[in-house]
């Protein structure tokens, strides 16, 4: 569900015009998350880590009410939760766009996440289109190959593109701790730095209650 947002009076109104007229209105951060409790929990419990951390990442990016903003024909909704897109990889190197909706209950979203990885693993090409795809999501993606200091993204920029994306990298050992990059990125007319930061503790926040 979602519900219309009327900006008068709105104490992010400038802001949000600002940023608007940008041909790139988006801004990002990349930063380290501390995963070491949920990493040893799935790796003890046979539990995928993938899965695991992008659970963990959707409760911390419902709790944000700036990642629930969307503009849609020029105007603004708030979406009472986001559901998951997320890309998923096949073995022949390609990939596949996946949707799992939000909840709150582990297990539940797992059940969907696996029967969507199982789709995309039996099709070839995008499995899921794009336009096909609700704007009440966010967007993630993986670099499990390499931890990472930067990244880039292709986008739409100029063309009402409201959608949050964050990206993972690999997980790597430093001391006695487990520690992942993750990039994140938002339209800035809709979150400012911290916001983003209100997500990053969230999310290892998420990650240490295993």
């Amino acid at each position: 569900m979602k519900r219309k947002f009327n900006p008068e009076g709105w104490n992010r109104k400038e802001h949000f015009e600002l940023f608007s007229r940008m041909d790139n209105p988006y801004v990002g951060v990349v930063a380290e998350v501390d995963c070491t409790k949920a990493y040893q929990f799935t790796k003890a419990n046979k539990q995928s880590f993938f899965a695991t951390y992008l659970f963990c990442s959707m409760q911390a990016e419902n709790s944000v009410e700036e990642f629930k903003y969307r503009l849609e024909d020029s105007e603004i909704f708030i979406y009472d939760h986001i559901d998951c897109g997320t890309t998923i990889g096949r073995k022949d190197g390609t990939f596949g766009f996946a949707f799992i909706p939000y909840s709150v209950d582990f297990e539940t979203f797992n059940i969907k996440l696996q029967q969507e990885i199982n789709e995309v693993e039996k099709c070839v090409g995008l499995h899921i289109k794009n336009e096909e795809l609700t704007l009440g999501l966010n967007r993630h993606s993986t670099f499990p190959w390499s931890r990472f200091t930067g990244l880039v993204q292709p986008s739409n920029y100029g063309t009402e593109e409201s959608i949050p994306r964050i990206i993972f990298g690999k997980a790597y050992q430093q001391g006695d701790k487990m520690m992942m990059p993750v990039s994140v990125e938002a339209n800035h007319g809709f979150v400012d730095g911290l916001h983003l930061a209100n997500y990053l503790a969230n999310f290892e926040k998420e990650l240490s209650k295993f």
